[in-house]
C-alpha cells in the first residue's frame, strides 16, 4: 500500500527513489557525499556514495544490490507501484551482481526476488522508513543534500525510532 495520500508528483517519486538508496546505503555504513533529484542527460536523480574507506560488510555484493534495489523499493512503496523502466540502470547493475552471486542463469531470477524482499523487508523498519520520508521531503524542498545531512536525519529517524 502506498504512502502517498494523492498521485505523486514525478519529482516526489524521484526524491522517494533517491532517498531510499541513501538510506540502505547509511543503513549498511556506506558513506554517502550527496543526494539530488536535480535530473541531467542520463538520470533524474543520483545517489552519489563515497567510493572512499567505510567499514566493508560481510558481504559487499548483496549490499551494492540492496543498495540498488532499494531506490525502486522506497519508490514503489510511496507510489504503490514499480517503476522498474524508469530504474533500470539499477536493475542491469543488479543482474551483472546477480550473475556474478548466483551459481548459474535459472538462479538469478530467484536471488533478485529474494533480494527484493530482503530490501522491502529492511526499509519497512519504522526508523528507516521515517529516515526515507524526511530525506525526500528535503529533496522536495532544496533538490540536492549533501551527504552529512542525510546522515543526520537517517541517525535522527533511528534515534525516533529507538526511543
Amino acid at each position: 500500500m502506498s504512502d502517498a495520500a494523492s498521485p505523486a508528483e514525478p519529482h516526489e517519486a524521484t526524491a522517494y527513489h533517491e532517498a531510499g538508496h541513501a538510506v540502505m546505503a547509511l543503513y549498511l555504513g556506506r558513506p554517502v557525499h550527496k543526494v539530488t533529484i536535480e535530473p541531467n542527460t542520463q538520470r533524474l536523480g543520483q545517489c552519489k556514495i563515497n567510493k572512499g574507506s567505510f567499514k566493508p560488510s560481510h558481504d559487499i555484493l548483496e549490499g551494492e544490490i540492496l543498495i540498488l534495489l532499494a531506490g525502486a523499493a522506497a519508490e514503489a512503496r510511496f507510489t504503490g507501484v514499480y517503476h522498474w523502466a524508469a530504474a533500470s540502470s539499477d536493475l542491469r547493475q543488479v543482474r551483472v551482481y546477480s550473475l556474478m552471486r548466483a551459481g548459474g542463469p535459472k538462479q538469478v531470477g530467484r536471488l533478485e526476488r529474494r533480494m527484493l524482499d530482503k530490501t522491502e523487508h529492511i526499509l519497512s523498519q519504522p526508523g528507516l522508513w521515517s529516515a526515507v520520508k524526511v530525506i525526500a521531503a528535503e529533496l522536495m524542498k532544496l533538490t540536492t543534500i549533501s551527504g552529512r545531512a542525510a546522515k543526520h536525519h537517517f541517525e535522527q529517524c533511528m534515534q525516533k525510532a529507538d526511543g
